[in-house]
């Protein structure tokens, strides 16, 4: 089993796409092909980025497992553990470099030619998402075999992290030149507008992902796109992609009862809820059926019961089959179309700036912006197709949205900065459940929310009572790059290429 996780802020993640008619047409019919087009380039580039690369319904649930947010409850499993089948990162962002390029060439003298310029520069900065991953990596000289550059030299990640911004910056400003570009853009029909945006945010999250290491420029720079006002401005303006009921695009867990009957909601997940007093604890999970048979209702907070990710295999399956834990809600496995996979959305770019302004980094009203944050992402499962059944009567409504800022819930204005840390990057890691979306670097930043860790079941095989920072570099690169390689591990971690090594921005 390959690795399941994604890139930070780069345009990779687990999902199924589908491509605009155009290209299903020719890809059906092989003779029709005549002329490439960039529309052609662009649905390939992203069916590839967003394309879940296994959908099924057991190696989705394992991509849950990462961020704490579910239990497997049949046996164990190393995610749940805080490690993986497959400890390895890639270079793949950087492998599609000759294609965008392609694109850019085809796109001359286009009316969209700008937009798909835009795109490319986009897809560039979002390969350098890699660093996040296992830290310097090929990326200036990648990309580069066709021009004899076979062996490309490990960047810095400090030189990376300026790139990437370059790029975002340069994308952004390609995009508030250009046209919309059509349905081969499987996220957002081809709307430059809602790109630009996109571009913006990419960037106040790079830097905010690396608080620790950045610059007083860099923090100007935050400041300076905040200020300049092009960035989302409610969920129609959400990065994510629609699943479908065509067979190559459903929702990954469509079909799924059998996966599901072993999949809980985590006790993290399900406490974080109920103090809350969060109805979003009925959208994702099913009532404990040993506490419904003790007269519990479906409709009461207390029905619900979390697995404890850090408990023993053996004892989880033993409770499972008694009927002690929530399992994942069943409206995941009915619809084909299901919830959609939500990359980046409004109600995180809320978040990312309420943090900004507890830390000075912006002026402005946290406890305005840690709101609306909440209330975009309550408004979105109210409105959101396939959450308009199996919500166990305790529907999300607007008098229940207006209600909800009171108790745990309620911003901590007289409480320490911490505090309202805390609430914030809690609203943000619960944004996160079911959808595909790992925001693992997020946790290896904040160190919130504490992830339980019990030496005696983790499954770090290097150290067990730790949580694993890094994946270690593609096997490939001993042979294929062996010089660069040992020199990016010998500056970095002593010659160590392990998953606890700590990487330069978590310094």
């Amino acid at each position: 089993m390959k690795k399941i996780h994604i890139l930070i802020l780069a345009v990779i993640s687990l999902t199924v796409a589908f491509s605009c008619s155009k290209f299903e047409e020719l890809n059906t019919n092989p003779n029709a092909v005549s002329t490439v087009s960039p529309e052609m380039l662009a649905t390939q580039l992203m069916k590839n980025a967003y394309r879940f690369w296994n959908p099924n319904s057991a190696d989705f649930a394992s991509g849950n497992l990462w961020c704490k947010h579910t239990a497997v409850l049949n046996g164990a499993n190393p995610y749940q553990y805080n490690y993986s089948f497959w400890p390895y990162g890639g270079f793949g962002g950087t492998q599609a470099f000759p294609t965008l390029k392609k694109m850019e060439e085809f796109a001359i003298g286009s009316p969209a030619e700008s937009s798909f310029q835009g795109l490319a520069l986009f897809f560039r900065a979002g390969a350098g998402g890699a660093t996040f991953e296992m830290g310097d990596i090929p990326y200036s000289e990648a990309g580069k075999a066709e021009e004899g550059l076979t062996r490309p030299k490990y960047d810095k990640q400090a030189d990376i992290i300026v790139a990437m911004l370059n790029y975002y910056k340069a994308a952004e400003e390609k995009f508030a030149l250009g046209k919309n570009f059509g349905a081969c853009d499987i996220m957002y029909n081809g709307d430059a507008s809602k790109w630009r945006k996109l571009c913006n945010l990419s960037q106040l999250k790079l830097i905010q992902t690396i608080s620790k290491k950045a610059t007083a420029e860099q923090k100007a720079r935050f400041a300076a796109i905040v200020a300049a006002g092009n960035l989302m401005t409610s969920n129609a303006d959400n990065f994510q992609l629609l699943y479908s009921d065509n067979p190559n695009a459903t929702h990954p867990y469509y079909n799924g009862e059998g996966q599901r009957l072993n999949n809980g909601v985590s006790k993290l997940v399900v406490n974080e809820l109920k103090n809350l007093k969060d109805r979003r604890l009925f959208y994702f999970a099913e009532p404990a059926k040993y506490l419904i048979a003790a007269g519990k209702l479906e409709t009461d907070f207390d029905a619900y019961e979390g697995a404890p990710t850090e408990l023993s295999a053996d004892k989880l399956a033993v409770n499972n089959q008694a009927g002690k834990y929530s399992l994942i809600n069943i409206r995941y496995t009915l619809l084909k179309a299901g919830d959609p996979f939500l990359k980046i959305s409004y109600a995180e770019q809320c978040f990312i700036l309420a943090e900004a302004v507890e830390e000075g980094w912006i002026t402005g009203d946290a406890k305005a912006y840690y709101e609306n944050g909440v209330k975009a992402q309550l408004t979105y499962y109210m409105n959101l197709p396939s959450a308009q059944s199996g919500y166990h009567n305790m529907k999300i409504t607007q008098a229940y949205i207006d209600g909800y800022f009171t108790g745990e819930a309620a911003y901590k204005i007289t409480g320490t900065k911490i505090d309202r840390l805390r609430q914030v990057w809690t609203q943000r890691w619960l944004l996160d459940f079911f959808t595909g979306t790992l925001n693992y670097y997020n946790f290896l930043r904040t160190g919130w929310p504490l992830f339980p860790l019990d030496p005696a079941t983790s499954m770090n095989p290097e150290d067990k009572t730790k949580v694993p920072q890094r994946w270690k570099y593609p096997t490939t690169e001993l042979t294929q790059n062996p010089d660069n390689y040992k020199k990016a591990i010998d500056e970095q971690f002593g010659g160590n290429d392990g998953i606890n090594e700590v990487l330069w921005w978590l310094k």
